[in-house]
């Protein structure tokens, strides 16, 4: 422990410390179920545990994918210089910071009822699966997705304490969404990915991934809707949704130009908005009602 914490900064490296847009595009689709399910009044424990949980499970995540990842990211310009890739952190150093974000994970879903407990395994191997997915399918980014996604379902029973067809409607969703915008994310490794093998979406559609992109993100309104009219949400969710298919919108006309990597970066980032859109198009709808 005293080595790591002597390796601090390269920890903070390895779980992305500066880079929290991982963690809040995790975060958001969750707030959104738990705004939901709580009809816009979460309790401050759900809320405490879900971020928390949030932050832990995304650090996680990229610690799973670092470790996994270590012999691309080496050879990748992007990630050559991420602590595994370069040898700045051992793997046993990498396994240790990786046992005590998944212990933190496992103390706050304990906090939960067994019903959500139950479903976090289903999470926790999603989020093992996915580094190993480019291996062997040009849709790693679906599996992404689902990893991505089970926050949502988790929210709802730790809330209601059953399953319902709300949150499966708001998981497609998020799906679709994670899909689309870590294609767009996957577009700034396109060039080494073809030539040490690893695949991807935008390996997949090629320079057609703009149009793969506008199918996943009219996928994500599509299933929002529906998810709308069954909880018979009133106009300001559906003036949210707009302002989402806006962004959705503008980010499919760039796309379609073959933007540079910076540009691709920023288009990635700007994916934060999209979810803070909604929650507050979520949360306005409870509130502006009562």
């Amino acid at each position: 422990m005293k080595q790591l914490w002597q390796k601090r900064q390269e920890v903070a490296k390895l779980i992305r410390l500066d880079k929290q847009y991982g963690t809040l595009l995790l975060l958001f689709p969750t707030l959104w179920s738990l705004f939901v399910a709580s009809e816009g009044r979460p309790s401050l424990k759900h809320l405490a545990v879900f971020v928390l949980g949030s932050f832990m499970m995304r650090s996680a995540g990229c610690v799973m994918n670092d470790m996994a990842d270590r012999k691309f990211d080496a050879r990748v310009e992007r990630t050559k210089d991420r602590p595994l890739a370069k040898n700045a952190l051992t793997l046993m150093e990498a396994l240790v910071v990786l046992f005590f974000l998944l212990l933190s994970s496992l103390f706050l879903v304990l906090l939960l009822n067994p019903l959500t407990f139950l479903l976090s395994f289903a999470a926790l191997f999603t989020a093992l699966f996915y580094p190993f997915a480019k291996r062997f399918t040009y849709l790693p980014q679906i599996i992404l997705g689902v990893a991505f996604s089970w926050g949502v379902v988790m929210a709802w029973t730790a809330v209601r304490n059953e399953l319902a067809w709300t949150p499966f409607l708001i998981l497609l969703a998020n799906l679709f969404w994670a899909t689309g915008y870590d294609t767009v994310y996957a577009l700034m490794d396109r060039d080494d990915d073809l030539r040490i093998g690893v695949k991807s979406t935008a390996v997949l559609f090629g320079a057609q991934s703009w149009m793969a992109v506008s199918f996943f993100y009219l996928l994500v309104i599509f299933f929002l809707t529906l998810a709308g009219k069954q909880l018979g949400m009133n106009l300001i969710y559906y003036l949210s949704l707009a302002g989402a298919a806006l962004l959705f919108f503008g980010q499919t006309i760039q796309l379609r130009r073959l933007p540079e990597r910076p540009a691709l970066f920023a288009l990635f980032r700007s994916h934060v908005w999209v979810g803070l859109i909604i929650l507050v198009g979520i949360t306005l709808n409870y509130h502006l009602k009562r």
